[in-house]
């Protein structure tokens, strides 16, 4: 890639005998958002924490913007949420974030990125009395108080609601629409469909699939759900129904995972014709994640 902002290649970190990232090759360009997707211990963290020269790979190369990991951070290239971390009590939101901004050499106005990070309506409040979701908006503004051309988020909404998330994702999105790249780790197959243009996921340190969002819900193919209201019938029988993988019970409903939705739900409704509330869905990134991810362990 000839504008390349990210750089991995053959890449591996060991921790003693867990190799958390396994030969990982990898390149983002100006203006992409991409999601690095996978389960806890996927080795994402790592992955991530070597980009930004946290960690030192074991074998492999990294460069950032054609060069090192520490002079792109150093000269405020690259900003960083990670998910360890807390904000100083006593101090004010607008202090906090100005006296990071004045660490680097090219930075944002403060009122830019109070606005960009969506804390310039609780600029002037102290730290202690922010809520979870402000306080994870105030590292995302002091993420951002470099004016970086790269940013980077680890699991960054994990203890978020539903609006905290949307309102986060929001202020992420608006600084990646002026031109910038975004990477950020997520075990949630929702963000990374709704906010990246690009799914890396990864299994056991390894890239198991790379594309556009659709690219990837297309490995699961005829994969599918059917989804019905109980009603008696048979719990015993879902299991053994054609292509069926796996049977989920949730508040009187069941849905079955089927690698194809078609076969199973004509064998359902030979066995039971009259279900109530039937549901078919196919190809979500959900069924994608779990094939490769199946796909990976089992090696």
């Amino acid at each position: 890639m000839s504008d390349s902002v990210v750089s991995l290649c053959a890449v591996t970190r060991r921790f003693a005998e867990v190799t958390a990232v396994d030969d990982l090759s990898l390149e983002i360009g100006r203006g992409e958002t991409v999601a690095l997707l996978g389960p806890n211990g996927a080795g994402k963290t790592t992955a991530l924490e070597v980009i930004l020269g946290l960690q030192r790979p074991d074998a492999g190369r990294v460069s950032l913007f054609g060069g090192s990991p520490w002079e792109s951070v150093s000269d405020g290239r690259v900003g960083a949420m990670l998910q360890e971390g807390d904000l100083p009590p006593g101090a004010r939101v607008a202090e906090l974030v100005d006296l990071v901004r004045r660490l680097y050499p090219n930075p944002a106005p403060l009122a830019e990125t109070l606005r960009v990070g969506d804390v310039d309506q609780i600029a002037d409040r102290r730290v202690e009395r922010l809520s979870g979701g402000q306080r994870q908006r105030v590292r995302l503004a002091i993420a951002l108080a470099g004016g970086p051309e790269l940013l980077v988020l680890d699991e960054s909404t994990a203890a978020m609601d539903v609006a905290a998330r949307r309102s986060f994702w929001t202020a992420a999105g608006a600084h990646a629409s002026d031109g910038c790249s975004l990477l950020f780790a997520t075990h949630r197959l929702e963000e990374a469909d709704q906010v990246a243009d690009r799914i890396v996921v990864v299994a056991n340190g390894r890239i198991v699939a790379d594309g556009p969002p659709d690219a990837v819900k297309a490995i699961a193919r005829a994969r599918g759900a059917v989804s019905f209201r109980v009603n008696g019938t048979p719990i015993e029988l879902l299991g053994r129904l054609p292509a069926v993988e796996e049977v989920e019970l949730a508040r009187g409903r069941a849905t079955l995972r089927t690698a194809d939705p078609e076969r199973t739900l004509r064998a359902l409704l030979g066995a039971a014709p009259h279900l109530d509330d039937l549901e078919v869905t196919t190809s979500r990134l959900e069924d994608a994640f779990l094939v490769l991810t199946r796909e990976e362990d089992s090696r």
